[in-house]
């Protein structure tokens, strides 16, 4: 395997298992011929160092807040230093990462704090990970194994974690691949979720997850909707493999990707992504398929019942409705739709509604 660094964030709510996950996630990445590095929580080390987040001298709080991204990002980069010098594939699981601080105080203070260092939210939280696993706290659905025993930095009540828990979610809504393990399943099967998570971002070759669709229109305002602009362009296929480029981001940062997809038999492909620079994207951009255009859409991310919702308005070519995307569901029995949209049409599976053949349609 060639040396390639896969960075991602193990986040979530106070009691989510993430301790277990961690120990799990080397055990088994690193049988699989992985070097596995961990970042340890910053915010933990920082408590056990004697520094009180919970101070009312709101200076103080500043710097200190200050100091642990600032340690946070040095951690990550003195690891990633060390990561490209190994000769094998590495693997760098973040105990929580850089947006997390944020989760701990008003947004109008986080802005500050942001615009202090000179760094953007997309930098931040879209560029510095290749994907993002939200834990949810045991408060949510698995109450009777809430505990604080296992962690002595830990003091919220199951109250204060739901509400810790929901603050993240929000946080890292956005991200390209972010993906909440709920306590839908008992906690082994959590587990297991997680490192499935985690293969499918590596690369580990396995069908694509099935993923839903629907036509819907927007009946009521969308809470906390992160909103990204995106161009997804289609390129020449080589060797029978579909390949696309997308340009994401917000506020004039942005971020690109490649994704090949190769077929594995008639109805099943591997997908796999990596992300590239701008001058990667504007070299392939001249490889772009003449008989597709380049897709515009505006996304709209969410998060409703601890589920992960991505919301597409397409500018061009236009859509009458806007087109709501969920993974890794495979019935549609399974899915608790938000009372502020109304769904106009199951489309999963419809080849009309594929992104590669929206491309197709007429430019507006």
């Amino acid at each position: 395997m060639e040396n390639k660094i896969t960075k991602i964030v193990l986040t979530g709510g106070p009691c989510a298992g993430k301790t277990t996950a961690m120990a799990r996630i080397v055990e088994h990445f690193s049988g699989m011929g992985y070097l596995v590095l961990t970042v340890p929580e910053a915010a933990t080390l920082f408590t056990q160092s004697g520094i009180n987040f919970l101070t009312d001298d709101k200076a103080f709080f500043m710097e200190c807040e200050k100091q642990l991204l600032e340690f946070q990002i040095e951690m990550e980069g003195r690891l990633s230093a060390i990561a490209a010098a190994s000769h094998c594939p590495v693997l760098m699981i973040c105990d929580r990462g850089t947006m997390d601080v944020s989760a701990y105080m008003e947004n109008s203070v986080w802005q500050q704090l942001v615009e202090s260092m000179a760094i953007s939210v997309v930098e931040m939280r879209d560029a510095r990970y290749d994907a993002v696993i939200h834990m949810t706290t045991a408060a949510k659905g698995a109450e009777k194994y809430y505990t604080l025993a296992n962690n002595i930095a830990r003091s919220e009540s199951p109250e204060q974690a739901m509400e810790i828990d929901d603050r993240l979610m929000r946080a890292w809504t956005g991200h390209p691949h972010l993906r909440v393990v709920d306590n839908s399943t008992g906690f082994e099967e959590k587990i297991k979720r997680v490192l499935s998570e985690i293969s499918h971002v590596l690369g580990v070759p396995q069908p694509i997850e099935i993923e839903r669709k629907y036509l819907v229109d927007v009946t009521g305002e969308i809470p906390n909707c992160n909103v990204s602009e995106i161009e997804q362009t289609y390129l020449e296929p080589v060797d029978g493999k579909e390949r696309r480029i997308r340009k994401r981001g917000e506020n004039g940062n942005y971020i690109y990707f490649l994704t090949v997809k190769t077929p594995i038999s008639d109805d099943r492909r591997i997908e796999t992504e990596c992300r590239i620079d701008e001058k990667e994207y504007l070299e392939l951009l001249c490889e772009a398929n003449k008989e597709k255009v380049t897709v515009v859409k505006q996304r709209c991310c969410f998060l409703w019942d601890n589920r992960y919702f991505e919301l597409d308005s397409f500018i061009n070519p236009v859509l009458e409705h806007k087109m709501l995307e969920i993974e890794d569901v495979e019935d549609h029995s399974q899915i608790k739709f938000p009372p502020f949209l109304k769904v106009i049409e199951d489309v999963t599976g419809n080849e009309n509604y594929y992104n590669t053949n929206i491309a197709k349609r007429k430019k507006n």
